[in-house]
């Protein structure tokens, strides 16, 4: 079978040099900075060279730095999961290729793990040769033969038009005709996943032996997680990803299904929330089909291995673009779970205005979410039903507003939810919930939901609070579903006969509709904000400093100079060894939480993100100091322990002060002064920067840096109750003028 593959030993030298190491993974490694892996090159003649990478940022052979780390007792006890990650990522064919390989293999273990022990067994020769017969076993059982390996060519699949006749719609608003030109052949559609070969295989087999033995430490599913979390989020540009908390709302809307369908699935997260989990509902799981579909076939695998692993339902996956080349055109699921891709242009406009599915009108080349809103209608089962998140634009783009009075008229679409701002990407618009259901019949007198949760936003970028979030909206959806009608909450959500919504406009914005908030809630609401507004100026009352100011001498207007302190530079306590200063990073972990520079300036939590590079990150510890580089402002931060351990973000400079030798209180306090910046600050055409080596502060002994330090903390206590009383007022001036522009308060004295 493998008859040119070379030998055993021969096989092992070539795989292993095969996987790459950066710098920042050797330090990984070996557990420590990235700076001991420079002295070690330097000083150490048979250090590993360089295999691959750039002059800046080279890369090794792993294979070569485990040995020499080894031979020179620098091997730290590196946790297992780090070493397997470090292999995924310097896979020769890449990151998810080596994801895809692990995940089948993740596969056999868990249906199969005394396969997997036979497979394993030997050589990485042997390994290879045997490993692709059992992989396509347990593909195939999984996720059925034509899912595994039938052509796209072999699909039946719906007519797909490219070319219009002289009565083709030319407008949104014009229907198609009833002529039908002859079919065009259907874009391609391919299988979710391929069981690899065994020249394929062999480069991955010390990577599937490390995955291999972190499940048995993890578990399999628990295993694919790690590795597909952290490869997310090492690229989290390259892909759009729906919170697990959103995916688990917008399932719960859908209620209970036995098929359900997510033909933009993107990394499963709906299918996942959609199907059941833990021991209790295996039954119902077995009997559950999940069909999942994506542009992406990378995704489409990836997303068929974690169904698989998470769920005993019948797993059915394609990779193709869905509105172009549907691949399961015969499908009549309960229920239809989507996450579209927003604003696209190209999604099949020219081709598709034929399309059997286009009951509800023929979208406009800016309307495509209109068209997976259709889509979705037309694979559900009569009385089946539809989760879509949605821009807030679709909800009233004129372009889309015949289609949108269509679905009101027939009773297909039943609710519109405007989420918090932060819900999901893109984080700074409130997306909507679009729930759908197949009409059995022709409602009498429709009515549908409209509800608006945006109260439940979260303060910058901590996310809104699910818990409300949840509620208030599967409170309101089942009452609405099971009477067809809701009563009004004001302020929350009612429901509107369809007839109101018919104007020229069709606008299913939920907060143009909804009635204000009751004066009782509003009142109460202020009233809350007011106590906490009184509450938090009385305590800036009692942290107000008091000056100590001698009376006498003031009277008598003596003058008291200023005491001449020796002077000390930050770059002079960093030479000799009182601090550890570092610098921000562009990138490192990226699940670490980043302390950002806006976050130091404006005191809050940290809520940045690093993404994943060959960098080191630095992360704080409580009693570190960090300053802000840029923007002239004299600020320092005290790192306390809520803070520590996220990582630095750009554009900052920790300082890690000796405690035998500077209080960090002190040194963070002298740092503020304003005439200390001014002196250490450089002046660009348009920016200022600060050069943190040359701040001054006195040199003085540690009793007397203590009660200095006492001192600027309680200033710093005092002025975050400021910050505090700054945000209330503001909430609480914002309320007042709501409630009496709404009606909700009387203008009162």
């Amino acid at each position: 079978m493998l008859a040119d593959t070379p030998s055993d030993e021969g096989a092992m030298r070539v795989q292993d040099n095969a996987t790459e190491v950066t710098a920042a993974g050797i330090a990984r490694l070996a557990g420590v900075g990235r700076a001991a892996v420079s002295n070690w090159r330097r000083r150490h003649a048979d250090f590993p060279k360089p295999v691959g990478g750039t002059e800046t940022s080279p890369s090794f052979a792993l294979a070569e730095v485990e040995g020499w780390l080894r031979d020179h007792s620098k091997l730290a006890e590196v946790p297992l999961r780090e070493r397997v990650w470090q292999q995924l990522v310097g896979h020769p064919e890449g990151p998810v290729t080596a994801l895809k390989h692990a995940g089948c293999v993740l596969l056999l273990i868990h249906d199969h793990p005394t396969r997997w022990l036979e497979v394993s067994a030997g050589s990485d020769v042997r390994l290879a040769a045997m490993l692709p017969e059992a992989l396509g076993q347990v593909l195939t059982a999984r996720f059925g033969a034509a899912a595994v390996n039938v052509s796209s060519g072999d699909r039946e699949a719906t007519p797909v038009h490219t070319e219009r006749s002289e009565k083709a719609p030319t407008s949104v608003n014009t229907p198609p005709t009833v002529h039908t030109p002859a079919p065009a052949t259907p874009a391609p559609v391919a299988p979710a996943l391929d069981a690899p070969t065994g020249p394929a295989v062999l480069p991955s087999a010390p990577l599937l032996r490390g995955t291999a033995e972190l499940a048995a430490e993890l578990g399999a599913r628990q295993t694919f997680e790690f590795l597909l979390g952290r490869h997310l989020d090492a690229n989290p540009r390259q892909y759009t990803l729906t919170p697990a908390d959103l995916a688990g709302l917008m399932a719960d809307l859908a209620g209970p299904a036995r098929t359900v369908l997510d033909p933009a699935c993107g990394a499963g997260a709906l299918l996942r929330a959609a199907a059941p989990d833990g021991p209790a509902p295996r039954a119902e799981q077995a009997d559950q089909r999940l069909y999942a579909q994506d542009g992406a076939p990378d995704l489409a695998a990836l997303t068929g291995v974690r169904l698989a692993l998470h769920t005993r339902a019948t797993v059915r996956g394609a990779a193709g673009d869905t509105l172009r080349a549907d691949a399961f055109p015969e499908l009549r699921a309960d229920a239809v779970l989507c996450h579209p891709p927003f604003n696209e242009r190209n999604w099949g406009h020219d081709e598709l205005a034929y399309d059997a599915r286009w009951e509800y009108g023929f979208p406009a080349r800016t309307e495509s979410e209109l068209a997976w809103v259709q889509h979705a209608l037309a694979r559900l089962r009569d009385g089946g039903t539809a989760v879509l998140l949605m821009p807030p634009a679709a909800a009233s783009r004129r372009s889309g507003r015949r289609i949108r009075a269509d679905l009101l008229r027939r009773g297909a679409l039943r609710a519109v939810v405007a989420l918090p701002v932060g819900a999901a990407p893109p984080y700074n618009l409130p997306l909507h919930l679009w729930v759908l259901r197949r009409p059995e019949k022709a409602p009498a007198q429709p009515e549908v939901l409209l509800a608006d949760v945006g109260r439940f936003a979260g303060e910058g970028r901590g996310g809104p609070d699910w818990r409300a979030v949840r509620d208030a909206v599967l409170d309101a959806w089942r009452d609405f579903d099971r009477a067809g009608r809701l009563d009004d909450r004001p302020g929350l959500a009612r429901s509107l006969p369809v007839i109101e919504l018919l104007d020229d406009d069709v606008d299913l914005a939920p907060a143009r509709h909804l009635p204000p908030p009751a004066a009782a809630d509003a009142a109460g609401r202020l009233t809350d904000v007011r106590e906490r507004l009184d509450e938090t100026l009385r305590l800036t009352t009692d942290l107000t400093p008091d000056l100590a100011l001698d009376r006498t001498l003031l009277a008598a207007g003596t003058a008291q100079s200023a005491p001449r302190w020796p002077l000390t530079t930050v770059g002079e306590l960093a030479r000799g060894g009182a601090l550890l200063l570092r610098t921000g990073t562009n990138g490192g972990h990226a699940r670490v939480p980043a302390l950002t520079d806006h976050d130091v300036l404006a005191g809050t939590a940290p809520s940045g993100t690093l993404p994943e590079s060959d960098e080191e990150p630095v992360l704080t510890e409580p009693g570190d100091v960090v300053v802000p580089v840029l923007g002239g402002g004299s600020v320092a931060r005290v790192i306390d322990d809520a803070t520590a351990g996220a990582a630095l973000g750009r554009n900052l400079v920790l300082l890690r002060p000796d405690p035998a030798a500077l209080d960090p209180w002190f040194l963070a306090g002298f740092l503020r002064g304003t005439a200390n910046n001014r002196q250490a600050s450089s002046y660009a055409s348009t920016a200022t920067r600060l050069d943190v080596r040359r701040l001054q502060l006195p040199r003085l002994p540690l009793d007397a840096q203590h009660r200095y330090g006492a001192r600027f903390r309680a200033l710093d206590e005092f002025e975050r109750a400021l910050r505090l009383a700054g945000r209330l007022g503001e909430q609480l001036v914002r309320g007042m003028y709501d409630g009496l522009t709404d009606g909700t308060l009387p203008p009162g004295r």
